[in-house]
């Protein structure tokens, strides 16, 4: 029998205090100097003062990832994502590598990928646990053939596919082992995987729900941040062998880069917490924007998450069968 998953709190000084704590931990390894943690002291004083300026935090009950993307489905395509402008040019080159054959994209989306995969002369099959966004996909693709399908189970043979694509969709599963079974099952030997994944939005847990709106309430999707090293513990036992790695701070595929909004070196006299600014989220009916509320304290946001990897890409490729 499944536990049911708990409903979270979260409060908007909560993550504001928690970045601060996070900036000071930095600063007390000796990543920055006495007028920073200075600094980093005033804020916690100034937020503490102004706690009755932020309201109320929110009890967010947890939802499927088939209700949030029901929601999201619509304007999914809509605006600019941060990660597809990093991801796309550092998984298509590993999928090029591919001849034109059989290839699964194993958790579609709106068919982003899927639509690439079609143009590179692929014969696609893709699948996806949301209804609302393979029917975008299926508008936007008509040259690849879709279907309702879990990552766990995929209604296709053994060794059926020349390449296995699954991107920034992992991060959904709590335990890698059962997909990665399933995932070199359907592929051929010497054929590959390529794998994107999220590595987490808050510094020092492996958990980062998604809020996301449902039939017109808030919810969350619960998301796993995995250990570098759980990969290849999925990966090895199911005969993947491991041709790529790389986990990117930002910056798409300069390996040098670094995540484009807070992650530059802070500066001690610059960027912390204005008591006179405006507190009042754009919503203080859904739970705390965390983009939003970045800003507000923004050389503890940079200090906290300067450097810290955004994604992680793999290459994996299917042992070939021993005589």
């Amino acid at each position: 029998m499944t536990t049911p998953r708990p409903s979270i709190y979260q409060h908007p000084l909560a993550y504001l205090l928690g970045l601060e704590g996070v900036a000071l931990l930095r600063a007390f390894a000796g990543e920055h100097d006495r007028a920073f943690v200075e600094s980093r002291l005033a804020d916690v004083r100034a937020l503490l003062d102004a706690a009755d300026r932020f309201g109320e935090g929110q009890d967010v009950p947890p939802i499927t990832t088939q209700d949030g993307y029901r929601h999201w489905a619509p304007r999914y395509d809509a605006g600019p994502n941060g990660f597809w402008g990093m991801e796309e040019p550092l998984v298509r080159p590993l999928m090029a590598r591919a001849e034109p054959g059989v290839v699964i994209d194993a958790a579609c989306g709106t068919g982003r990928h899927t639509e690439w995969l079609v143009e590179q002369g692929h014969d696609v099959l893709a699948f996806d646990t949301s209804p609302d966004m393979l029917a975008i996909a299926r508008a936007k693709v008509p040259g690849a053939r879709f279907a309702q399908a879990d990552l766990h189970d995929l209604p296709v043979p053994d060794a059926s596919a020349d390449l296995v694509v699954v991107t920034l969709a992992l991060s959904h599963v709590q335990h890698l082992g059962p997909v990665f079974a399933e995932l070199a099952r359907v592929l051929r030997p010497g054929g590959h995987l390529v794998v994107s994944d999220t590595r987490g939005y808050f510094v020092g847990s492996p958990l980062y729900p998604l809020v996301e709106g449902a039939d017109g309430e808030f919810g969350y999707i619960p998301n796993w941040r995995h250990a570098t090293s759980e990969y290849l513990q999925a990966a090895l036992p199911a005969g993947l062998a491991p041709r790529f790695c790389r986990e990117y701070a930002g910056g798409g595929a300069d390996d040098d880069g670094r995540a484009r909004e807070y992650t530059a070196a802070p500066d001690a006299g610059t960027g912390g917490f204005d008591p006179a600014a405006d507190l009042t989220p754009d919503d203080p009916t859904r739970p705390p924007n965390i983009w939003e509320l970045m800003p507000w304290v923004e050389a503890a946001t940079r200090a906290a998450y300067a450097g810290a990897p955004v994604l992680i890409v793999w290459d994996f490729e299917k042992e070939l069968e021993k005589e």
